[in-house]
């Protein structure tokens, strides 16, 4: 390819929209345009590195086993009701009507099409197990779209399903994906970390993510890590020993005291003289509409997403001061927040309050809590005496940095993480429920023992970007490039650069080395600019040493630079190539 043939356009500066450094190398390189929120054009150097993606998935799904089929992108509600999440789903679910007034979505994911493509064609257990795949667009309906590729409403994804008639079948396809997915990510020169997670809409009892560790701004979730053994999770499904802290408040009796304007756990704890650790804290969620009561140890905060699990619902956010004054006032109370307890709060409208206590205030003694009063406290209080105990006691809090490894006792570590895979263990969620069954051995019906495998192929190429770059540009690892090399003549008016240029190009097309031809009328700053922010791995230079016979040969990932001789230069991007796996 030429340069002055190729479809690209560069830019001088980042777009004003993009906040994370994929977004502003990818949008500024030329490689995606914006349509509207959260969904973009692949632009011809974009889709040369997507299909490269595409094609490391497919060799190594395939030889892990797994067969290609490609599923429709519209899907009919009646799937959707059989498993029961066309009303469960939420907002992010794109729903539209055809012209006969049918309901349909544009899927999201696609666990209701192969299950119901299965129960067709999967009558016995000597069908299974099996494996089926799809590299496919889909659509949710972000609420913020943001981070350009990383969390946009369209994406490209591989999804995989296994079926499967045991659990011994299925935990044997999970190793065997997990396995898949190291080597996919490897060849993608992404190093990433396999981390328990929470399975979100999809389901399912165990799941991992495949996280690219990053210090960007474009981490998604802390994940939290164990160097002295393999303990990693996801900040909305990780767990820890706490180190040992004060939860016996002292105090000789319980008794009402007054707190005048101390909003806060900290200006409590400062007020009473009391270490954070004898509070039990309440904080009011609203999770699908119902409030929620978290009661949690006053130095500790609440995992959201852990809570929303715990109630089984599918969103949650803190509840406004309005709605806390609202439920204050229909259960018989006069209350701001820093001042919520548990006791006596009942309804709030056509709802039920929930009250949920995280593990860590189940410990305290003689402690401090809210009591629905402004500007006063209860102290002293103890569980089955002055305060009854809920009947829901659960893990909903947030794992800090510095608490003790759930496994091995060691200090846990924290950082930041983009997620480009997961793996999950279904069962039989989608399959009971769709009666989605074969014929065992003993001529019985039972329901598929299913596996959900996920890879985003475009946030895989973003996660890129985000691991790949500098000041100047993106440093594409050579396997997912979108061209091998550049070959700049810094002067196209010069015959002797040209002809040497033009010879280097022809000859690594000749062995199939992708090679671009810089062949723009342009300065040489221009040029290597242009290389540097596209990221060319390799770039060779002939210019005035060509006189020497030498040209200049630059490596994009160390900035390495060496003066040798055109077929040296050739032959070192030739054998390169070859060793790409």
């Amino acid at each position: 390819m030429r340069m002055s043939n190729l479809f690209v356009q560069t830019m001088r500066e980042f777009p004003s929209d993009a906040e994370v450094i994929s977004h502003k190398m990818l949008a500024r390189a030329g490689y995606i345009k914006k349509l509207t929120s959260g969904v973009y054009t692949y632009l011809p150097l974009m889709w040369r590195v997507l299909k490269k993606v595409e094609n490391i998935v497919r060799e190594e799904m395939d030889k892990a086993g797994a067969q290609e089929l490609l599923m429709p992108f519209v899907q009919p509600k009646e799937l959707w009701e059989e498993s029961g999440r066309w009303a469960a789903y939420g907002a992010e679910l794109m729903r539209l009507n055809d012209r006969h007034g049918r309901e349909m979505c544009l899927g999201p994911t696609h666990e209701e099409i192969i299950t119901s493509i299965a129960r067709d064609v999967l009558k016995s257990y000597k069908q299974l197990p099996t494996n089926l795949y799809q590299i496919q667009s889909k659509f949710r309906d972000e609420r913020r779209p943001r981070f350009g590729l990383l969390r946009g409403r369209e994406f490209i994804m591989k999804d995989a399903y296994s079926f499967a008639t045991c659990q011994q079948d299925l935990d044997k396809e999970y190793q065997n994906m997990w396995d898949a997915y190291t080597k996919i990510f490897n060849r993608c020169g992404l190093e990433t970390k396999a981390v328990q997670s929470d399975s979100g809409a999809i389901g399912g009892s165990v799941s991992h993510e495949f996280m690219v560790i990053t210090d960007t701004d474009a981490g998604e979730n802390d994940v939290f890590y164990c160097e002295d053994c393999d303990y990693a999770a996801n900040s909305n499904h990780a767990v820890s020993k706490l180190p040992q802290a004060t939860v016996d408040g002292g105090y000789n009796e319980a008794k009402i005291v007054d707190t005048p304007n101390v909003g806060s756990i900290e200006e409590l704890s400062k007020f009473l003289n009391c270490p954070q650790t004898v509070i039990c804290k309440a904080l009011v969620y609203i999770v699908d509409k119902a409030p929620v009561i978290a009661l949690i140890r006053g130095d500790r905060t609440v995992e959201e997403t852990k809570l929303m699990n715990a109630v089984g619902g599918l969103d949650i956010r803190i509840a406004t001061a309005g709605e806390i004054e609202e439920i204050m006032k229909e259960n018989g109370f006069n209350a701001i927040a820093g001042f919520i307890g548990p006791k006596g709060l009942k309804k709030y409208g056509e709802y039920e309050v929930k009250i949920i206590a995280d593990k860590t205030v189940t410990e305290l003694k003689n402690f401090v809590i809210g009591i629905n009063q402004t500007d006063k406290h209860l102290v002293g209080a103890n569980w089955g005496i002055d305060v009854d105990m809920p009947a829901q006691i659960e893990d909903i809090r947030l794992v800090e940095a510095g608490d003790f490894c759930p496994q091995c006792g060691k200090p846990l570590k924290v950082t930041r993480g983009i997620e480009v895979g997961n793996i999950f263990q279904l069962g039989t969620k989608y399959s009971a429920p769709m009666n989605a069954v074969y014929l065992d051995a003993n001529g019985k019906t039972q329901p598929y023992i299913m596996g959900c495998y996920g890879i985003g192929i475009s946030r895989t190429a973003a996660a890129a970007v985000e691991a790949h770059h500098d000041d100047w540009g993106i440093k594409w690892p050579l396997a997912i490039a979108p061209y091998h090399v550049v070959v700049v003549p810094v002067s196209t008016q010069d015959e002797e650069q040209m002809k040497v240029a033009t010879e280097i190009y022809e000859k690594l097309l000749s062995e199939g080395v992708e090679a671009v031809l810089d062949d723009r009328n342009e300065r040489p700053g221009v040029k290597f600019k242009d290389a540097d922010l596209i990221g060319f791995p390799y770039r060779i230079t002939v210019g005035k040493t060509i006189t020497e016979g030498k040209v200049e040969f630059v490596t994009r990932a160390n900035g390495e630079k060496i003066e040798m001789t055109p077929q040296e230069a050739t032959q070192k991007v030739i054998e390169a190539v070859q060793s790409i796996e």
